[in-house]
């Protein structure tokens, strides 16, 4: 018995998935010389699929902005993503060095009073004055993250008077404190941006972002930084690298 109309869709959407998860580590990767990728008939020789999968599997990258379809032409890359570490505890400006110049536009920095969730993780008393400073965020111009930062007091109001710009909240907070950062505690997840954010952003209304909570301590392990950080989903993606530990059965 042959397969339903729904059952045929339905296996050729799985496919296009599959292929559409391999061709967008390639070009996340670099991987196509001269941001060409292959044809269709090669595409479906190497995964073995139909070329109606293929095609919908290329429509997905279309959709998510990493290439174009030109009739004559191809496939061609239409941006990479920046690569934002996760294994290393590093300010953004420090992350991307190599891509470009990051520079901040500041839109708010001010003592404002802790909201309870905040004073907790910081480890201040309830409604304890804190620094907050909203900041959006560009690599060579073009916005990237918008970033929410509350710090406690004698942290944060040296900072207010910085260059925050141009230059990482990290460094500022290692030089005020005497000390350098030790670890963090960070979450990632995915939003829809907010018109307000969307607009920030550059982007359109509902786009995909990137949330990054963190709770960053210093080396004696006091907290001094809370930050939600929504980075463009089609600008930026997070990359580390795990270990098993050998004792896990």
């Amino acid at each position: 018995m042959g397969l339903t109309l729904s059952e045929a869709r339905r296996r050729r959407a799985d496919g296009a998935r599959q292929v559409a998860d391999v061709l967008r580590h390639q070009v996340l990767a670099a991987a196509f010389p001269r941001g060409q990728l292959p044809r269709e008939g090669q595409l479906c020789r190497e995964f073995g699929v139909s070329r109606n999968t293929v095609r919908e599997a290329l429509a997905l990258l279309v959709g998510e902005g990493l290439v174009e379809r030109v009739p004559g032409i191809g496939t061609t890359v239409v941006t990479g993503k920046y690569p934002h570490g996760l294994h290393r505890l590093m300010g953004l400006a420090e992350t991307l060095h190599e891509h470009g110049e990051i520079t901040n536009e500041v839109r708010t920095v001010a003592l404002a009073r802790a909201p309870s969730a905040v004073a907790r993780r910081l480890r201040l008393a309830p409604e304890e004055p804190v620094v907050y400073v909203e900041r959006v965020r560009h690599l060579d111009g073009l916005p990237l993250s918008l970033d929410l930062t509350y710090l406690p007091r004698d942290i944060g109001e040296p900072l207010m008077d910085a260059d925050l710009a141009r230059r990482d909240i990290f460094v500022l907070i290692e030089q005020t404190a005497g000390q350098p950062l030790g670890a963090a505690d960070i979450s990632v997840e995915a939003v829809n941006a907010d018109r307000h954010t969307a607009a920030l952003l550059d982007t359109v209304d509902r786009a995909a972002l990137l949330m990054v909570e963190r709770l960053t301590h210093l080396a004696d392990g006091r907290p001094v930084d809370l930050e939600w950080v929504r980075f463009r989903g089609d600008r930026v993606t997070m990359h580390g690298q795990l270990r098993r530990d050998s004792a896990t059965t």
